[in-house]
């Protein structure tokens, strides 16, 4: 009897107005190739992000998506949501 455990990039999609990448990894056990149980997490990541630690394809996508018209949009929209300081 041998359990193993993965984690796998099951679910990765491109959402809103500045395409923010939002995926969810699996992490599955199993006991000699057949599945126990399965648990999920979710991160979100915005056009700022620093997407070099993510998989190749998370980085392509980023790639894609993020062009500098969108970046330059969500920066403003920070911006714009920020409070003045005053």
């Amino acid at each position: 009897m041998a359990l193993t455990e993965r984690t796998e990039e099951d679910k990765i999609e491109v959402v809103g107005s500045f395409k923010s990448i939002q995926i969810r990894t699996a992490t599955v056990v199993e006991r000699d190739g057949e599945e126990l149980t399965r648990a999920f997490h979710r991160k979100v990541l915005q056009p700022d992000a620093d997407v070099s630690g993510e998989s190749a394809e998370v980085r392509g996508i980023a790639d894609v998506v993020w062009t500098q018209e969108i970046k330059d949009a969500y920066a403003a929209h920070v911006a714009a949501s920020q409070p003045s300081g005053e």
